[in-house]
């Protein structure tokens, strides 16, 4: 089976997309997206959290959602608001967010790769959301949410991509959050065999976010097998490819909710162990990997770990384990952020304001910021086939869900 190939996509017809499209399943929750969809009868909301449709209170996860999700598909289809492409072809997806641009491939990847980690894995996955995406999937017999994936940048294949976008898209939306999402379709036999032929020839893809969604397809693509269906289409799973050095990845910075006992002095003495530290006047944006921000007590500080404590290991040396390994653990007590209630993520986009603000109202009592994850990380991790710790990357811009569907028939 080829790493990649195109497909039929469901699609809103060109003049109703703007009426569709919808932010991702999976950044809003069921309050956010009721307010979001309201007025709106055909937002993909309508179908990606289809409990807005149904009681207050909801369980998200109930089978009521689920039938509801594939009832509102139905009648946005018979409704003529989705149509199904006539042929298997490719489409490329523009994002624009504050200057920032990237172009990618819009196509199904291949279940098998993922299975044999030529479609490169970096994040855990939790039982629930994968059991959540598998319901779903099923119940529509499509996959609506796209992967993220990323390749490493090849100039044949980034200039096709480029090309394609000097033609007239098939929409052009700008979100409510300000993002530009242009869509075009490569239904040009010769092109389509370029770009299958190119991307074969790659040794991996990686996936960048959306590792609950291709988790699940695969497990879809083996019940399949398992009951003897012969559908192809379930092999593979719905993907958005950008090139690696397009990729836009923010800070994902941590609070702390007390100090482990310790007094601020403590604190401070036990950090200049590991790091150099420096006040400072003004709300610290590291500049450079190995260095952080610290805000504690109204005040700021820059931490600049000692260079041998920086070790030779993908994972290790990533900015978010120093830190852990080196303050977060031995000095405020948190071993597991992944169950541990002290301590709280705040995404980049949400500005170093955000973590003054939750300190100095007394939520939280100390903040970090961080370096961004690079690109060449995150694969590094994926090539050495290890895991990177929670919270990791914040991509931005979202893809957004409902401009394409992966049906299963």
């Amino acid at each position: 089976m080829p790493l990649i190939k195109p497909f039929a996509g469901l699609r809103p017809v060109p003049e109703r997309a703007e009426e569709v499209v919808a932010p991702p399943y999976d950044v809003l929750n069921s309050a956010e997206a009721r307010e979001r969809a309201a007025g709106r009868p055909w937002s993909f909301l309508h179908i990606s959290k289809a409990e807005i449709d149904l009681p207050e209170g909801t369980d998200p996860y109930d089978p009521s959602v689920y039938a509801k999700s594939a009832e509102n598909m139905q009648k946005m289809l018979q409704e003529g608001i989705l149509m199904r492409e006539e042929k298997p072809c490719y489409y490329v997806y523009r994002l624009i967010m504050d200057g920032h641009s990237q172009v990618g491939l819009v196509a199904v990847a291949s279940v098998a790769d993922y299975d044999i980690n030529r479609v490169r894995k970096h994040e855990f996955t939790r039982p629930a959301k994968e059991d959540d995406r598998v319901r779903q999937i099923e119940a529509l017999n499509a996959q609506t949410g796209p992967v993220l994936l990323a390749y490493k940048s090849q100039a044949d294949m980034d200039a096709i991509l480029e090309e394609t976008t000097k033609q007239p898209p098939l929409v052009d939306v700008t979100a409510d959050d300000g993002v530009q999402h242009t869509f075009w379709k490569i239904d040009d036999d010769a092109t389509i065999e370029k770009i299958s032929a190119g991307f074969e020839g790659m040794n991996a893809i990686y996936i960048a976010d959306g590792h609950h969604r291709s988790a699940s397809a695969s497990r879809v693509a083996k019940s399949h097998k398992m009951s003897g269906d012969g559908d192809q289409n379930c092999d593979y799973f719905l993907s958005v490819i950008y090139p690696h050095n397009q990729m836009n990845i923010l800070d994902y910075n941590r609070v702390i909710k007390d100090l482990n006992g310790l007094s601020k002095d403590e604190v401070l003495e036990k950090i200049k162990a590991s790091f150099t530290v420096t006040e400072e006047s003004e709300a610290v944006k590291p500049g450079k990997a190995t260095e952080f921000g610290m805000y504690l007590d109204g005040q700021w500080y820059r931490l600049n770990i000692n260079p041998e404590l920086v070790p030779n290991d993908p994972v290790a040396s990533l900015d978010v384990s120093l830190l852990a390994n080196n303050l977060i653990e031995p000095v405020l007590g948190i071993s597991d952020p992944r169950t541990d209630e002290r301590i709280d993520f705040v995404g980049g986009i949400r500005g170093l304001s955000e973590l003054e603000k939750r300190v100095d109202s007394g939520e939280m009592a100390i903040a970090f910021s961080l370096y961004p994850t690079s690109m060449e990380a995150l694969m590094a991790v994926a090539d050495a086939g290890e895991v990177m710790p929670p919270k990791s990357t914040w991509f931005e811009p979202k893809l957004a869900d409902g401009l394409v569907s992966h049906v299963l028939d």
